[in-house]
């Protein structure tokens, strides 16, 4: 079963071990490290499950959770939690606020994935499960996380496993500006030597393929002394 899962972590190393982890199962990620960023990713992409870190800066995973199940049901998305806390209250706080499982630190990335694999297949998630659309949208563009396909004004577009990991993170968080270093961390796993400045060819290339002039960009854009950013605009 393949499925789309946000991860929810403010450790960046954590969070890239949990998604090197998804990707091996055959799963795709978008990663986030706040809590903010997890609840605006959620109701934007609709992943087919939450790995959400209970320690989260600006809002806590007891906040998200809270704010997604009170959305009238409309965001029914599956959580397994994650924590360092290995308290009683803690842990029927979460179960209580509607968290399908959870996972007290230290856990090995193993156990993590068989505690997904279990939530997915009780909730019914992932592909061929559900009759909604996956596709992110922003700027003109649609990237679809479950068929791993990019299309351009409706046109397909031939992106690389990193290009399409970039693609998707800046889709899910359109006008936030992503650092190099941040999005280095999503071809991670693609690009094994790549260094922050193999981001800027990804760019450059990415901006051949989806812009009608890449020198002059509209939807993938530069914030000098940054990094870059994607068009809000639909």
């Amino acid at each position: 079963m393949c499925a789309h899962v946000l991860v929810a972590e403010d450790d960046e190393k954590q969070a890239e071990l949990i998604r090197r982890s998804l990707l091996a199962e055959g799963h795709t990620a978008t990663v986030v490290h706040d809590g903010a960023a997890a609840l605006s990713t959620a109701r934007r992409l609709r992943p087919d499950l939450l790995v959400l870190d209970l320690m989260l800066p600006v809002l806590d995973g007891f906040g998200v959770c809270r704010e997604l199940r009170g959305d009238d049901g409309e965001l029914d998305v599956p959580v397994v939690m994650l924590t360092a806390r290995s308290g009683e209250d803690d842990l029927l706080l979460g179960l209580e606020l509607g968290a399908d499982d959870y996972l007290t630190k230290p856990y090995s990335p193993r156990e993590l994935m068989a505690r997904i694999r279990t939530v997915l297949r009780r909730s019914g998630r992932g592909t061929g499960a559900r009759g909604d659309d996956p596709a992110v949208r922003a700027a003109g563009l649609s990237v679809d996380p479950v068929r791993h396909e990019v299309r351009c004004d409706g046109a397909p577009v031939d992106v690389t496993p990193a290009e399409f990991q970039i693609l998707l993170a800046m889709a899910a968080e359109p006008e936030r500006v992503f650092t190099r270093r941040q999005l280095l961390q999503y071809t991670r796993g693609f690009d094994r030597s790549s260094t922050e400045r193999a981001v800027d060819v990804h760019i450059m290339n990415l901006r051949r393929k989806i812009e009608a002039d890449s020198r002059r960009p509209v939807r993938l854009l530069t914030v000098f002394g940054v990094g870059y950013k994607l068009s809000g605009r639909p």
